[in-house]
Order: structure tokens, then sequence, then C-alpha cells
């Protein structure tokens, strides 16, 4: 070796020979030690997010803004910007947490009320108002520490004093040059007052700006040193004469103003200068290291948007309690949900353009509005929409979370540079099971798939129509599949000859006879199963009879209800069960229903409404009973009425007799048709023999002074009572669970219709017309079309759009061409 230490050994040998546990703890201060400024950027988010007020809002938004986007770290300024704006934070909280104030006499009323002054600002009094910026304070004090340790702290200083050293002669010259020129106007006297004021301008750096070790990313160098050089002059000169024509602005302004307006702008310039310098060298970089995280900031966007989905309610006003299924269901958007999807989809749409386009400004311009949108949208309008503080909106701060981490790389996004070229799919990029299973997954997804291809035939440079683009997209979609097949075959190889394994045959075709098996009877069983099984008893809640005569008024109205409505006992229900004892039919019903599937209602004898009819109504009913030669009618309805205000109505026309005109069992189905049950009140029974048992009843007119109502009595009841009343067996059919109700209300033939034949006609695609695709499905070598389409992609990213109609036409001819294709699919030899 070249260099060897005992005592460098002995302490390696200490540290290898330290348990696991302790291992585990040196590694992760060494993780917190090489990311520390995260650290300080998630507490400083954090804070932000539990405090949500003005005073603690600075700090992310210059994290987005300036300290993520400085290359090629946040600078000592920014970090000294930051410790010093926490103290003093902390001295304004301590400073208005003191009782004379107003608004601190009545904290309990006023501490949830989004709009109030000091809860906005952030000076209001609380328990624990400041531990989070001490957490904070002792998190920037720690980077400041790393920072120092490791001789970072005054690197700027540093940079600025020392001249660079690795330019060449001409790179030289320039550089004299134009130090010559910014040093004649970093101190310019320009007697504006009776002092002197100084104008000092940001000399430009001519060092590299941006070099990256990461392994991850790719440096992209410059074709040649001349042209690195003629470009690096003309960036040189050109900020030469901007800053001249600054300078020579400032002089005649303030030579000719000589007032507190020229002060004033020369103060504005002083601010802007270095905001527009910052900003146009990260537009325009001398070196980019080059790396690509669309795919995660997609990622990012697409749990923002399952949040919104499924916590809409946290973005609207007294929405807590609503479900987005039933409101969709009942055909109501809510406004809160609606626009919070546009918004964020929008913004996905956007961030696809701009990522497509390359152009950097337009994400940097972008990134401001994102950032200062949002922070306007969650910490000012939306505490108004929804009447609560951010900090007790949970669903809100996770959406806020996972939007700051998709504000970080963004912003890693514009400090590297997008990615010269873009070719495919980024799960095309290996060709394993989880690429294939995953990229199939996102063709499944409705609408995704032909969203990408048009958005991207739009915002990409081509010659090709938008029906060629969705073929060649297709045509690679379908030969990256084929290639992950070819390589599955290729890791786990098929002995010629030898039959498939009964794990292979019972496994896939076992599981698909089930699956097959499964989607023909399922209506049947989940019908028979989803009453019988998971059903719930649903009792009546209301029973009512009425009874007219020849369609005059109602003679008798009355309802059960309460405890009016009771259920059977054992005793009564295996007297019950006994009394049908030989017929058969009666008791092939009774099957279906349990004890506490049966209600008895007990009616009162006595109309609960007087009997109020006209005199010559009154007189031409009397008239119609008394005629024996014509048919007089007696109406009959009931309702019953069960959970979820249900009813059940159905009408019986008799003769003008009242013998067996009562029916003595209503069946309540799960419909909305309520009906006597023939099994029980037609039949052969033991104890009537074979005759009807729909039951008499008497029917009595009461009169006491001016007022008259009806009587009605059931003379065979079972339950035997003094007074007249009637008596009502009602046998309540399951009802299924709210859960399944979405598919019970289809019923059996609805379910065959919507889901059998649906799946079926997909399976039948599936096993049907193979013989058609065997030229482009079976395909023994596919590399040769992948790199043709991947050629395609390539000579677009490059702007050669003559090349790319010529490889086109090459890829239709191949596919028009089947001994062109079976020559370019053969394997290698």
């Amino acid at each position: 070796r070249m260099f060897h230490d005992d005592e460098l050994e002995e302490s390696e040998k200490f540290y290898v020979g330290q348990p696991r546990v302790l291992l585990l703890i040196y590694a992760l201060y060494n993780t917190l030690v090489a990311r520390s400024e995260m650290v300080c950027y998630f507490v400083i988010i954090l804070n932000h997010m539990i405090s949500a007020s003005m005073i603690t809002l600075v700090l992310p938004i210059l994290i987005f803004l300036w300290a993520m986007l400085s290359v090629p770290r946040p600078s000592k300024r920014f970090w000294m910007t930051a410790i010093v704006y926490t103290e003093v934070a902390i001295v304004i909280k301590y400073f208005f947490q003191f009782g004379f104030f107003p608004w601190n006499k009545h904290v309990d009323y006023t501490k949830d009320k989004p709009y109030h002054p000091p809860n906005i600002i952030g000076i209001e009094k609380k328990e624990g108002y400041v531990h989070y910026d001490l957490v904070q304070l002792l998190a920037l004090f720690f980077h400041r520490s790393i920072l120092k340790c490791h001789g970072l702290w005054d690197e700027d200083e540093k940079g600025d004093s020392s001249s660079n050293k690795e330019d060449t002669d001409d790179e030289l010259s320039l550089t004299g040059g134009r130090r010559d020129s910014s040093a004649s106007l970093k101190s310019v006297n320009l007697a504006a007052s009776v002092e002197s004021i100084h104008v000092h301008f940001p000399e430009q750096q001519t060092a590299i700006r941006r070099k990256s070790s990461s392994s991850i990313s790719q440096l992209s160098h410059r074709s040649s040193f001349s042209s690195h050089r003629s470009k690096r002059g003309k960036y040189i000169f050109k900020n030469i004469i901007y800053n001249t024509l600054i300078l020579y602005f400032l002089q005649c302004k303030l030579c000719a103003i000589k007032s507190h307006w020229g002060l004033c702008c020369f103060r504005t310039l002083q601010v802007y200068m270095p905001i527009r310098q910052f900003f146009y060298n990260l537009i325009h970089p001398d070196y980019s290291a080059v790396t690509d995280v669309y795919v995660l900031m997609f990622l990012a966007d697409t749990v923002d948007f399952i949040i919104i989905v499924f916590g809409f309610w946290a973005f609207g006003k007294h929405s807590a309690a609503a479900d987005i299924t039933s409101s969709l269901s009942e055909d109501q958007v809510p406004e809160a949900f609606l626009v919070m999807v546009l918004i964020q989809f929008g913004t996905m749409v956007v961030d696809r353009a701009l990522y497509l386009k390359k152009t950097v400004m337009g994400k940097v311009i972008f990134q401001v509005i994102l950032v200062f949108g949002i922070h306007f949208w969650m910490f000012f309008i939306l505490p108004g929409v929804t009447e609560r503080k951010f900090s007790q909106n949970t669903v809100a701060q996770l959406w806020y979370f996972v939007k700051c981490v998709y504000f970080g790389l963004s912003a890693y996004q514009i400090r590297c540079g997008y990615p010269t070229r873009v070719l495919g799919n980024f799960l095309t990029k290996s060709y394993n099971y989880v690429n294939l299973f995953l990229f199939q997954g996102f063709r499944l997804v409705p609408f995704l798939t032909e969203l990408r291809a048009v958005m991207d035939w739009v915002w990409t440079d081509t010659t090709l129509s938008l029906s060629s683009w969705i073929c060649v997209e297709d045509i690679y979609a379908h030969i990256f599949i084929l290639k992950c097949w070819r390589e599955s075959e290729k890791r786990y190889p098929q002995p010629r000859g030898q039959k498939k394994k009964k794990v292979v045959k019972y496994g896939m075709g076992g599981m698909i006879i089930v699956l097959l098996i499964c989607i023909v009877w399922f209506p049947l069983l989940f019908m028979s199963l989803i009453k019988s099984v998971a059903g719930i008893t649903n009792k009546p809640l209301d029973v009512s009879i009425t009874i007219t005569l020849g369609g005059y008024q109602p003679i008798f109205t009355m309802s059960a209800q309460q405890n009016q409505l009771k259920s059977l006992d054992p005793n009564e229900f295996s007297e019950f069960l006994r009394s049908y004892r030989g017929n058969t039919a009666a008791l092939q019903f009774l099957e279906g229903y349990a004890r506490e599937d049966i209600t008895r209602a007990d009616l009162e004898g006595n109309s609960n409404s007087l009997w109020t009819i006209s005199p010559p109504s009154r007189m031409k009913m009397i008239q119609g009973l008394q005629d024996f030669d014509a048919d007089f009618t007696l109406v009959i309805s009931w309702t019953i009425q069960r959970y979820k205000n249900m009813k059940y109505l159905i009408p019986h026309f008799f003769s003008r007799t009242l013998e067996e005109v009562y029916p003595y069992y209503i069946k309540a189905p799960s419909d909305s048709l309520a009906k006597p049950i023939k099994q029980l009140l037609k039949g052969m029974s033991p104890d009537h023999g074979k005759q009807n048992m729909w039951e008499n009843i008497t029917v009595s007119l009461v009169k006491n002074a001016s007022e008259e109502w009806w009587v009605l009595n059931q003379l065979g009841k079972r339950q035997k009572t003094p007074q007249e009343s009637l008596e009502l067996f009602i046998f309540s059919d399951k009802v299924s669970p709210p859960s399944l109700g979405f598919l019970a209300g289809y019923g059996i033939m609805g379910l065959y219709a919507s889901v059998v034949l649906v799946i079926g006609k997909f399976v039948r695609e599936f096993f049907s017309g193979i013989s058609h695709s065997i030229m482009f499905e079976e395909l023994p070598n596919v590399d040769r079309i992948l790199k043709l389409c991947t050629d395609i992609f390539l000579v677009r990213e490059t702007g050669e759009l003559e090349l790319e109609e010529d490889l086109y036409a090459k890829l239709i001819f191949l596919y028009r061409s089947p001994e062109t294709m079976i020559k370019w699919t053969r394997e290698k030899t």
C-alpha cells in the first residue's frame, strides 16, 4: 500500500467489531450529517404546517425559490437569513405573549377563528408557541456547524476573493477585460447627494458553475473547446454591455433628479439586479448535470390527486360528513372537489408540456407561480372556505406536505436541467416481469395512454401525423411486451420434447377454470346467499288498513305502530308451524322465514277517523246496498312501511258481502308490492280442512250525538281478545346489506346482462381470433424492431425529421411484408 498506519487500521477494526445496533446508529448519524440541509428543510416545513401563519410562511417560500435553486448548494447568505429570521420570529412571538394585549384576553373564543388577525400573523397566545421554532433554530445551527467542519461555511467569500486559475489564455484575456470594466463599475461615485453612493454589481463568475458527482446524473459537456470559448466570450461580452447600460442609466437618472426618488430607484435596482442575475444564471448555465426526475414528480402529483379524491371533504365547507360516492350517486358534484381536481389535473398537464418542450425558463416561471399560488390558497383562502384553521385540517396538511416534496423535486429538475432526449416510457427501460405488469397496468387505466400519446404529439417536434404517431406508439408497446416475454423464456427455458409440469397446468389452468365457473354462476350464488347468509331482517315500522265501500268516503282507517307490532315467541311460532303440518305448499313457503321475520300487527277495531260523508252520498250508498241485483264493491287496502320509507300498497275488490274478505297473512317483499300469501290463505290444514282461510269481519256503524264512526272486528283471530280488533301477520323478506346494495339492486337478470355477458365478451376475444395475430405475436427475436423504434425516438429528439420519416416508412414496410418480418425476427446464430 502507498500509505499504511497501524493506528488507523486498529480504529477500523474497532468500529467493525461494534454491535450491529451501534453500527446502525453510526450509519443513521452519518446520513443525518450528509443530508443536514434536508433536515433543516423538513423542520422548517413542519413548523409551518403546524403554525400556519405569515411569520412561518417566509422561509418555506425562500426554500423553494432560493435555497433549492442555488448551485451547487445554498449560500451562506441564505443560512444566515434563515437563522436571523428564526431568532427574530422567536422574539416577536415571545413579546406578544403578554396578557395586556387586547387579543390575548379572549383566547378561548378566538383561537379557532381562521381569519382572526393574530392567528393569521402568528402572534396569538398559546401553549408551546415557540417549541417548533427552537427545534428549527437547533437544526439550522447543527447544519451551520457541519458546514464549518467541512470548510464550506466561508466558501463564498473565498471564491469571490480568489482568481480563476483554470481558464485558458483567451478566457483570461476576456476575463481581465471584464474585470477592468466591472472594477470600474464596482466603485463609482455618482454624486447623487452630499454623501457618495457606491454601486456594487456582482462580479460574473467565470468558474464552472455546475459539476455533479452523482452517479445518477449525466454530465452534458460541450462538443469542443472552441465552441465553449466562443459561447463564454459571448456571455461575458453581453453582461459587460448590460452592466454598462445600467450604469449609464443610473448616472443620467441620479444626476438629473438628485432627489429622494432617484435614491429609491437606485435601491430598487440594488435589490433587483442580484435576483435577476440569480435567475439568469439558473436559466443559462455554463454546464448542466442533466437528470430526469419527472417520474417522481408525476408520482407526487398522483398521490396528491388520490388525497383529493378520498379526502375531498377537507376542501369544502360543511362537508366533513360527506361521502364522495353518495354525492356522485345523487348527481351532485361538490364545488370544492371539482376545483381541486381540475387544478391538480391542470398542473399535471402543464408539467408534462414543460417536460416535453424542455424549457427551463417556463419551468422556473411555473415554479414561481405555483409556489405563491399554492401557499396563498392553502393558508389564506382554504381556511375561509372550510371555516377551520389549516393546522386543524389533517388532510390539507398531508396534501401540502406531498406538494412540498413535489416542489423540491421540481427545484432539483430546474437546477440540473432537463434531459436532452426523452426516449419512450420510463417503464420500458428494462425487460422483466415487474416492468411488464406495471406497463400493462399503466395501459389499462382509461384514457391515460391516449392522453399521453396526444400530449406527446402536440409538444414534440415531429413530421408524423397523429395517426402515424399513435401507430408507432402501439407498435413500440407491443414489441416491448414481446421482448419481456422472450427474456422470461430465456431465463426460464423449456426443454424440447418435455411436457408441461403439473404445477403449471393445475396452477394456471385450474385457476382459469375456477374463475370462469365463478363468473358463470356468480349471479345465482350472489342473489341466493346475499339474503340468506348476509341478509338483514327488515321489520315493518307501520301497518295501516283502509276499507272503502263503493268508492265513497273510507269507512275505516287504522294503523299499528311500535307496541302494536309484536314478534312471535318460540311457543307461538311452533304452534303456527304445527297448524300447517299437512299443507306442503305452506310448509315450503315457511322454510324461507325465521321466527324474527314474522310480525303480528294488532289493529284497534274502532276507526281512528270519523266517518264524514255528505247526506246525498249517504243516501246514494244506502240505495246501492239495498239493490241486490247490482254488485257493490268493498275495497280493502293496506300499507306496510319498513326501513328507508318503503311503502307497499295493493287494493282488493270483492262483492258486497263481508264474508271471507280479510287477508290474514301479508308478505312484504324487498320490492314495492305487498301481497297476500296464497299458500297460507288457501289449502289443506288439520284445523280448517280444505277451505278458504280468508277471514270474516263484522262491520258496524256507531253513532254518538252528531258524530259517527265504524267499528270492525275479526272473528277468527289467533290471539283471542274481548275488544273489537283486527289481527294481521306480516312476513318480511330479508334485505341485502347496504354495502352490497349496488349489486343486489340489479337482480339476477341484471347481473347476467351487465357482468357475465360483458366479461364473457372479453374472455371470448382472448380465446378467439388468435390465428389472425400469429404473424405479429410469434416473433422469436424482436431486438431489431425494438431498435428501429428506439432509433425513431432518437432521431426525433436530435431534430433529424427527414430521417424520422424514412425510419417510419421502413417500420410500416416491415409490418406490410411478412417475408421481411421473418428475416428481421430470426434468432441470431
